[in-house]
């Protein structure tokens, strides 16, 4: 599973999931910084990445697009390090690894209530 960590979210989080074993890269250490959402999208698709991420236009890119991929892990709810969203995040990603691996968008909000929906939407 190759994570890629969204501009809106803290490069630390890209350490904590190589500390914990997980494929990692955060945003700005791939391609322009200014992309469109659009692009990242297509780009994660390409290179088989997971996209972690608290905005929501990457699920609304995937219900007008209606393609099966890339799977979106969307974390919703302050604060958004880390810290203190990471032990819940891995087991989250292990609960929902084949979703994920299948597509899927799994949303993980303060209440670490994990709701996973298989993609393509419709």
């Amino acid at each position: 599973m190759r994570l890629l960590v969204d501009m809106n979210l803290s490069p630390r989080w890209v350490d904590f999931l190589l500390s914990a074993g997980r494929d990692a890269v955060h945003r700005s250490s791939v391609g322009p910084n200014s992309a469109k959402d659009g692009y990242i999208c297509e780009f994660a698709r390409q290179h088989a990445y997971i996209i972690l991420t608290n905005d929501l236009d990457f699920p609304q890119i995937l219900a007008h697009t209606k393609k099966a991929a890339p799977s979106i892990v969307l974390l919703r709810g302050e604060p958004l390090v880390p810290e203190m969203r990471g032990p819940t995040l891995l087991s989250a990603l292990n609960a929902c690894e084949a979703d994920l691996e299948q597509g899927a968008i799994l949303t993980l909000d303060w209440s670490d209530r994990l709701r996973s929906r298989l993609l393509p939407l419709r």
